[in-house]
């Protein structure tokens, strides 16, 4: 399966030169932990860096800092780890361990913003591919109990 399969196409986004509070409350509003920073680009938004709900705890809140005097830009992370939309999921995940994060833009073969992937949506996706495989022991085990039941008559 591909990332772009997969990803969430409901990306929230914002620009460098907007306010913190500004994140903060596209955070509330749409439920997420991050917004992703793009700058206009043809042929759509390039995602350059990225603010978490946890950057704004460490770096804002946690240094007593004025939120409405905080540009985006001064505490995004500008060493953004992206992801293609062709990229397969399991490629994706492990770069994104090697990486320590936790989200990923992911972009299309142009470089615009398609989606974002999580360790979330990745943790989703997992839980129900391994609750498939547990099914497969509990059928098996019908399977066979009733060829033996079968077998005995």
């Amino acid at each position: 399966m591909s990332v772009g399969e997969f990803c969430n196409r409901e990306t929230v986004v914002v620009r460098k030169e907007e306010s913190i509070v500004t994140a903060a409350r596209l955070m509330r509003e749409y439920h997420v932990g991050s917004v992703v920073v793009v700058e206009d680009a043809d042929p759509g938004p390039k995602p350059i860096g990225i603010v978490t709900d946890r950057d704004l705890v460490v770096e804002i809140l946690a240094a007593e800092l004025d939120p409405n005097a905080v540009a985006i830009g001064d505490i995004m992370s500008y060493q953004l780890t992206t992801a293609r939309d062709s990229d397969g999921l399991w490629d994706t995940l492990q770069r994104m361990r090697l990486q320590g994060v936790r989200r990923v833009p992911v972009v299309n073969a142009a470089g615009a913003l398609v989606g974002i992937l999580t360790s979330d949506d990745l943790l989703e996706l997992l839980s129900d591919e391994l609750g498939q495989l547990a099914r497969i022991v509990n059928r098996e085990r019908q399977r066979e109990q009733a060829t033996r039941d079968g077998a005995l008559r």
